[in-house]
């Protein structure tokens, strides 16, 4: 579809991928709503782009990928993911090396995996951020406090978010370890008994509440670092 208002932008990525695999594109363009809706009809068919080759209809993007093997075939593919979850922590721990190295002149000290646990917390909350209402839904599935006390699922995102801020300043310690101590420790009996103990399989809202991440190592282990961090910034304050 190329509409004056519309691009389809499966469309350009049909075309460009098929190119990169060395096809010779044949593009044709439907400009109206009508020319659609009469292709659709056509081909018996209620989406497009439609990519045929050699005269036989291949599908939509989606199909196209399967067909050059990029995905397995629908029946195969799976509804979790931990894609999310690895670019999350895999971005904060290079930002954490990197601010490291700026600070110190070496990337590997021990502030980089305070850095790496605080701007953790951060991001993961910004996810939770972009939807409250429906990272509380998913949430309330699971975390034993928010069961009871249902404003906990709204007031966790900015709870996780001012807690990793101030660690990662290394400010109001005071504060910040008690909350990352409740927090995280609810979080983690919360996640063990859903999964471990209960057998529950439910999706995980630690990053957001329209991930697909499976409720269970992940999310446990985001409560756990934020406990450990709470106890470990709670030293330093008695310690100094």
């Amino acid at each position: 579809m190329v509409m004056p208002e519309h691009t389809c932008p499966f469309g350009l990525k049909s075309k460009d991928l098929l190119e990169r695999a060395g096809y010779e594109v044949e593009d044709h363009h439907l400009k109206t709503r009508d020319e659609t809706d009469a292709f659709m009809e056509k081909h018996g068919v209620e989406t497009t782009p439609q990519t045929f080759i050699a005269g036989d209809r291949i599908g939509g993007y989606d199909d196209l990928r399967v067909f050059f093997h990029k995905d397995p075939p629908k029946e195969e593919q799976s509804d979790t993911s931990y894609q999310p979850v690895i670019a999350i922590f895999a971005c904060t721990a290079l930002l954490a090396l990197g601010l490291s190295l700026h600070q110190y002149g070496t990337p590997f000290t021990l502030r980089a995996f305070e850095w790496f646990i605080s701007l953790s917390m951060v991001v993961l909350a910004i996810q939770k951020l972009q939807d409250v209402e429906q990272f509380s839904t998913m949430f309330l599935n699971y975390d034993l406090l928010a069961k009871r006390w249902v404003r906990y699922g709204y007031v966790y995102p900015f709870l996780e978010a001012g807690t990793g801020i101030l660690m990662t300043a290394g400010a109001l310690l005071w504060l910040a370890s008690p909350v990352a101590i409740l927090i995280g420790g609810i979080g983690a009996v919360s996640v063990f008994k859903a999964v471990y103990i209960d057998r529950r399989e439910l999706k995980c809202a630690c990053v957001g509440g329209s991930s697909n991440v499976p409720l269970g190592f992940v999310s446990l282990t985001e409560s756990v670092m934020m406990l450990a961090m709470g106890l470990w910034m709670g030293l330093k304050v008695l310690a100094f």
